[in-house]
């Protein structure tokens, strides 16, 4: 259980952080200077990270048990930037918490 939320952790930072990338650099660099290639590579790293992402949380909710509630913040998280990283730092923690009490 550990390992698996572990791993959770690493890909949702990994999207996480393709996310900003894409949005914060790439875009930017795409539509105010006109150098586009970024946006291929950002773009589909993200979009793997995306994929893996999805597949990821459905592990968890096998694993680990999530709620409806949890899984929903979850997905959600995925398309917002820095959600992954605000989900993990509210939710994860709070039921790190939890198992360990």
């Amino acid at each position: 259980m550990k390992q698996s939320t572990k791993a959770f952790r690493i890909i949702s930072y990994l999207e996480g952080a393709s996310l900003v990338l894409l949005l914060f650099l790439a875009m930017p660099l795409k539509y105010i200077f006109d150098i586009p290639s970024f946006v291929s590579v950002i773009g589909m790293a993200h979009g793997v990270l995306f994929m893996v992402y999805i597949v990821a949380v459905f592990v968890m909710v096998r694993m680990a048990r999530w709620s409806l509630g949890t899984t929903s913040l979850a997905l959600l998280a995925s398309v917002i930037p820095f959600g992954p990283f605000i989900f993990d730092k509210k939710i994860l923690e709070e039921k790190n918490t939890q198992v360990a009490s």
